[in-house]
């Protein structure tokens, strides 16, 4: 849920704050916000709980393919070169390797064994 809040720090994050008022923003970034939660949700990682590092890695993730969506949001992409960002795709891949029942906050540190 895209409470106030979490709406102010993603805007301040995507460096929107002096556009909140406009009808696009008001439109877009909270659709924009649904499908990047509904993205990491299809990739196997559901929300942690607040205040936890795990979720503070979740919520970086999901300002990533937030400002993602608002940066290309036309049909077309006219930069010559378009990579993925790597510290989005680790940030992502450790997430997606440590969600599972089976580990424990404890084990996420990274002092545990993985599964026991």
């Amino acid at each position: 849920m895209l409470t106030k809040e979490r709406q102010a720090a993603l805007l301040a994050y995507c460096k929107l704050t002096e556009l909140a008022g406009d009808p696009e923003v008001q439109t877009l970034i909270p659709l924009f916000f649904s499908a990047a939660v509904s993205y990491m949700t299809q990739a196997g990682i559901s929300e942690p709980e607040e205040g936890t590092p795990r979720r503070a890695q979740y919520d970086l993730c999901i300002n990533h393919l937030v400002l993602d969506s608002w940066e290309r949001r036309d049909t077309a992409i006219t930069s010559t070169v378009v990579t993925d960002n790597p510290a989005f795709r680790q940030m992502l891949n450790q997430l997606k390797l440590t969600e599972t029942k089976n580990v424990s906050d404890s084990d996420t540190s990274g002092g545990g064994s993985y599964g026991q």
